[in-house]
């Protein structure tokens, strides 16, 4: 597909290709964004910030975003639901004419031949079940199996959207073009987060104990 030009949301969150995001839509200009999008194509782009200033980089990746269910509240914001689309590297931003940033961007794909061994895969389902078990303890929530894609693309999109890590690493994740490499940076990634989560569900334990329980939540939290 050649390049177009898309509505942007620069976020702090990274969306990946066919998982979801729920989005809380609040300033003007992106409540004019999002009604622009439910009378299109129903898509935007979501980037990081820009490193001087909200607008986003050219150069950086992004990842569509379909909105897929709209809940317009009284006062005018919406709670949105979306799920991830195609990849991009955004080329060049618009300030105006729209009271939002636009950009144009070309799409990417991974590369061929990168697909891991079903060894690699076996074992990132494998440790993915066991921070995804330990995390709903420390939500005092049953354990249960994950719903995780068979396809070793979408699984090591599913798993790099679900576990919690700086922004940063998120980025990597989606800008990296080979699923064997993106298979690989979260076997190595999941053993510490699962740790991490270890040690908070026995702190969590300890405050039970002494009659101080709570939640503890290490997924992103809406916009």
């Amino acid at each position: 597909m050649p390049p177009y030009r898309i509505p942007l949301f620069p976020l702090q969150v990274v969306l990946f290709p066919g998982t979801a995001l729920p989005l809380h839509i609040f300033e003007p200009r992106y409540r004019q964004m999002l009604a622009d999008c439910l009378a299109g194509s129903r898509r935007f782009g979501i980037t990081p910030a820009g490193s001087a200033s909200e607008s986003p980089d050219p150069g950086v990746a992004g990842c569509v975003a379909e909105v897929k269910a709209n809940e317009q509240l009284p006062d005018g914001r919406s709670n949105i639901l979306v799920m991830g689309g195609a990849r991009f590297m955004l080329q060049d931003v618009f300030a105006a004419p729209e009271p939002y940033y636009t950009g144009m961007v070309d799409e990417f794909d991974e590369e061929h031949d990168t697909l891991p061994g079903d060894d690699a895969v076996r074992e990132l389902r494998e440790r993915f079940t066991e921070y995804f078990r330990v995390l709903r303890l420390l939500n005092d929530t049953e354990p249960e199996e994950p719903s995780l894609p068979d396809a070793p693309l979408a699984l090591s999109f599913a798993v790099a959207a679900a576990v919690e890590c700086d922004a940063a690493t998120k980025q990597a994740l989606l800008v990296t073009r080979s699923t064997r490499e993106r298979v690989t940076l979260l076997l190595r990634m999941l053993p510490g987060l699962t740790g991490q989560l270890e040690a908070a569900l026995h702190v969590h334990r300890r405050a039970h104990g002494n009659g101080k329980g709570g939640s503890y939540s290490v997924l992103p939290s809406d916009l």
